[in-house]
């Protein structure tokens, strides 16, 4: 399996701590770039920066178009119709990311996997199975994929790494109470779910930044 093209970005030599983030459906690694570029994370050393860009493929919703797509969106999604066979793969490849930080010298402990929307869903799907614990996962305008299996399929040491999730109340994409379920599905678990709401769409807002970057801040401290 052909590991993933990224971008990448250290904010000094030798880093302690890496972000992996993960971004949406037709997007790519660029997308987020300017948004890691407004977090303040000095205080915790040199930290490097991951930006894959995910697997070029067809979306069905969208005509069959092939775009950038972590799985493809079936368009009856919300009704619990899946692509479960393509959310695997690219679990794998999103696995390859984090092991790969390993063999460069990051301690499991100190990565934090994150992602917006398709990327929030693959963020949790992977960081929840991640064999090694991790420092956080973060989710933006996503949800919880596959989540009858969840309990059976989570790593025991990621039962109790820090989660955040945050959504926009306006959200037509992933709609709110989607996030809002995946939220309370993950509490269920036993998980520790910091949850934030913006009255925003389908996007990215400046107070989000700021409570993403102080999360950031306390779970790499």
């Amino acid at each position: 399996m052909a590991a993933l093209e990224t971008i990448e970005a250290e904010s000094g030599p030798h880093p302690r701590a890496t972000i992996i983030i993960l971004h949406g459906l037709g997007a790519d690694g660029n997308d987020f770039v300017p948004v890691a570029q407004e977090l303040d994370l000095e205080a915790l050393g040199p930290v490097r920066f991951v930006f894959p860009h995910a697997p070029v493929m067809p979306v069905t919703i969208n005509n069959g178009y092939r775009m950038r797509a972590w799985y493809d969106i079936l368009g009856t999604e919300m009704h619990g119709v899946h692509d479960e066979a393509g959310l695997r793969l690219s679990h794998q490849l999103v696995e390859g990311l984090l092991e790969r930080e390993e063999q460069r010298g990051i301690p499991s402990d100190r990565i934090v996997l994150a992602g917006f929307s398709q990327g929030c869903a693959m963020a949790l799907l992977a960081g929840l199975r991640h064999p090694r614990r991790l420092a956080g996962i973060a989710g933006m305008s996503g949800y919880l994929p596959l989540a009858p299996q969840t309990a059976a399929e989570r790593s025991a040491a990621n039962r109790d790494t820090p989660i955040f999730l945050a959504h926009g109340t306006m959200d037509d994409i992933v709609l709110f109470p989607r996030g809002e379920s995946s939220r309370d599905e993950l509490r269920a678990l036993g998980h520790q779910v910091e949850w934030h709401e913006y009255p925003m769409g389908h996007s990215v807002c400046m107070e989000e930044i700021r409570d993403l970057d102080a999360w950031v801040k306390k779970v790499l401290a």
